[in-house]
């Protein structure tokens, strides 16, 4: 009788059992909080601290956003968690003719320092951890966060958060990149080294694989090709003759959590491994600059329009896949939202089901609870190997940057893809509800829609603004801002003042399009 062959979606074949003869050994001597932090970065995990729970939320008008993150914050929330609008991210404001239809949409509109007053009113930056999810226009994004903790009196030495700023998975995966690789990274390097000295709790880039994963990549791929460019960065901050055990504490990651739970652990459990290697073999010596922190989100593209309430299931699934494999940091998206952005209730649901996991499970009352598993082990090894592979070929072609612009991770992410899609088509992937398992008549789920108005409220308030500041001083500001690109100084400091002066988030980023060119 022939075996059934059974792999995961990276192509790891999966073994009918598993015992200590198929196990390569983990070392007795591997602990929690301790080289290379397979097990998690802290000895004691959710025993002594539980995970930042964070709801990503942004959309129509900062006032609007205000008011779910003042709900969300009462719900229980530990960290907020920001979206911003699609002209947000590719720095046009929102009277730009490219804004029309798309302002307020995916996420929140935010022009001006006036927009990031309006969106954190009544909530002191000292007080919570903020994560914003934003690359090309990172920067502009911080200086306004900055310049309103200053404003609020805030201690900078206190406050925490992380903006993702990884621009090369938006060359790879995403597309909201703004001007070519080279200044791009020279942008991110300036805040790593403005940060060090001004925002020591901050964590500077977020190096990002889940938009990688939701581009179609399978698990070892988003591993891969996330440290390949977590390595880029590190180079190129060291070329710029930054500290690794300074700039490397202030690294973190964002991973996707999926539905195949025991594949997703062990990535998370290698990806620990690998970048402490990694780290290592670059010349940090710091343990605490070897150590992978990472922030986790359930999967955007596993969610499914069909019966849509089956994903709080697999949300489930893919929240325990995240603090199974030691996450720092989770949200977990709403079961609507392959249909609209999230509702109230959804929202509140999503976050439920983290304070269920926590509180409830008891998945949290021992450190890396699947360690010794004869799977699990030898699941996390397998992974890892295969992710080294595709980085050595990575290495071979010149790195990460090298390797977008020969196409070689676009190509390997849509070729996964396809090969994805036409599993599910052929039935040999079961999709609950969608492929198998469905009914007749859908019931309908109440939608989250946004009004097309709001981008005329965006430009009333830019037009006053504009009518209102010292106009003299915002075109001195820009002009100090184009001279730091042309020669080379830290632009962090002139963009922290451009904002306070009220220039706004298009005319910055118009700055530097003059300077740096556009990627096309």
């Amino acid at each position: 009788m022939l075996m059934k062959h059974i792999s995961t979606d990276s192509g790891i074949e999966i073994k009918e059992i598993y015992s200590e003869n198929e196990k390569q050994e983990i070392s007795n001597k591997e602990f929690p909080g301790q080289f290379p932090f397979t097990r998690g970065i802290q000895p004691d995990m959710y025993r002594g601290k539980l995970w930042t729970m964070r709801q990503y939320a942004g959309f129509s008008t900062a006032e609007e956003s205000n008011k779910r993150y003042h709900y969300l914050l009462s719900q229980g929330v530990s960290g907020l968690s920001v979206a911003f609008d699609l002209p947000t991210q590719i720095g046009y404001d929102s009277d730009h003719e490219l804004a029309e239809g798309e302002v307020g949409k995916v996420g929140v509109a935010i022009d001006s320092i006036e927009d990031m007053e309006l969106l954190f009113a009544g909530i002191k930056l000292e007080d919570v951890s903020t994560s914003m999810t934003i690359n090309a226009s990172g920067f502009i994004l911080l200086a306004f966060y900055v310049a309103l903790a200053k404003k609020q009196g805030a201690d900078l030495k206190k406050i925490a958060g992380t903006i993702q700023n990884d621009i090369l998975k938006e060359y790879a995966a995403r597309g909201t990149y703004i001007y070519p690789p080279k200044p791009s990274m020279r942008i991110i390097t300036d805040i790593f080294e403005w940060c060090s000295k001004n925002l020591p709790k901050w964590n500077t880039i977020s190096i990002s694989g889940y938009h990688i994963r939701e581009a179609g990549s399978t698990a070892v791929q988003e591993i891969a090709f996330t440290l390949s460019n977590g390595k880029a960065y590190v180079k190129a901050a060291l070329e710029k003759g930054l500290d690794i055990n300074v700039f490397g504490k202030r690294l973190s990651f964002f991973f996707n959590a999926h539905n195949n739970l025991f594949e997703e652990v062990a990535k998370f459990r290698a990806a620990r491994r690998m970048w402490a290697t990694m780290m290592k073999d670059l010349g940090a010596t710091d343990e605490k600059a070897m150590m992978l922190r990472f922030h986790t989100q359930t999967g955007g593209s596993t969610l499914t329009a069909q019966q849509p309430l089956n994903n709080v299931s697999r949300v489930t699934i893919q929240t325990l896949a995240a603090v199974l494999g030691g996450t720092q940091s989770l949200h977990t998206n709403g079961y609507d939202e392959a249909l609209s952005l999230p509702t109230e209730e959804a929202a509140r649901i999503a976050l439920r089901t983290q304070q269920v996991v926590a509180f409830e499970s008891g998945v949290t009352d021992t450190v890396d609870p699947l360690a010794g598993s004869y799977f699990v082990e030898s699941l996390t090894n397998e992974v890892e190997k295969k992710a080294w592979e595709l980085i050595n070929k990575i290495d071979v072609m010149g790195g990460s940057v090298a390797a977008i612009e020969q196409g070689f991770m676009q190509d390997e992410i849509a070729r996964s893809a396809y090969e994805y899609q036409r599993n599910i088509e052929s039935g040999e992937k079961i999709i609950v509800g969608v492929n198998k398992f469905t009914i007749d008549k859908e019931t309908p789920i109440p939608g989250f829609k946004i009004d097309d108005s709001i981008r005329e409220l965006q430009v009333e308030k830019l037009e006053k603004l504009k009518s209102e500041r010292n106009n003299d001083e915002v075109a001195k500001s820009l002009e100090s801002i184009a001279n730091a690109a042309k020669d080379g100084t830290n632009i962090m400091p002139c963009v922290i003042l451009a904002v306070e002066n009220k220039c706004t988030l298009g005319e910055i980023a118009d700055v530097l399009r003059k300077e740096f060119g556009e990627y096309k």
